[in-house]
């Protein structure tokens, strides 16, 4: 009798562990913005997400781990396999011809990330003071942000469009600057400006900043 090997379908197994990833990160999410990273335990984020702890700790590591995993997801609002440069709207960014128009694109489609992963990005921001654990996942995200705007940045002047004599080394910083967190949390968060108004007005300053007026 000749025996035949089990086949496994391996697409649903990664699918399930996908899925029980997905639910732990937004369980994580849901204490963390509710209790504060400190308050939150990985015991109540397994129960939660209906996970044992030991398969968390398995999955992330450590809970700044599964801080910076709730980042990511909220900054792309999802968790397909497809990186923010790649989806269709920053490709859409790309393509168009006129850089007060890809700035204006540009600043939208940031805008609604801000607004997705503000709360997580303050929370390791401030959480960084009081949780030493929380200081690299920062260092990182830091890390992430500058290279993302040095992109943009060298893509914007690539245009020609910009004024004349602006360094690459000056639209990186301008953006990094104006696209902190901290300008959303001040102005939407903290004096009540809607999505629409901060993203407008961070299109007129940045497109003032760096490109020629008239």
């Amino acid at each position: 009798m000749v025996e035949v090997k089990r086949r496994y379908d391996v697409s649903g197994r990664q699918e399930r562990a996908r899925a029980r990833r997905r639910a732990v990160v937004v369980a994580a999410k849901e204490l963390f913005e509710r209790d504060g990273f400190r308050a939150t335990t990985l015991a109540a984020v397994a129960d939660r997400g209906g996970v044992s702890v030991k398969g968390l700790y398995k999955s992330f590591g450590s809970k700044a781990a599964l801080a910076k995993a709730v980042f990511d997801f909220v900054i792309a609002g999802d968790d397909e396999p497809v990186s923010v440069a790649d989806r269709p709207e920053q490709r859409a960014m790309l393509d168009e011809p006129d850089v007060r128009r890809k700035i204006e694109m540009f600043i939208h489609a940031l805008a609604r990330r801000q607004q997705r992963s503000a709360k997580v990005q303050i929370l390791i921001r401030d959480g960084r003071h009081v949780d030493d654990s929380l200081i690299p996942v920062w260092r990182q995200l830091s890390e992430e942000g500058l290279t993302a705007m040095t992109m943009i940045g060298g893509h914007l002047a690539g245009t020609g469009q910009l004024r004349a004599g602006i360094e690459l080394d000056e639209v990186r910083d301008v953006l990094w600057n104006y696209l902190a967190i901290d300008t959303y949390e001040r102005l939407v968060l903290e004096r009540g400006w809607t999505l629409d108004r901060y993203s407008d007005w961070m299109t007129r300053t940045i497109i003032a900043a760096l490109c020629t007026q008239g």
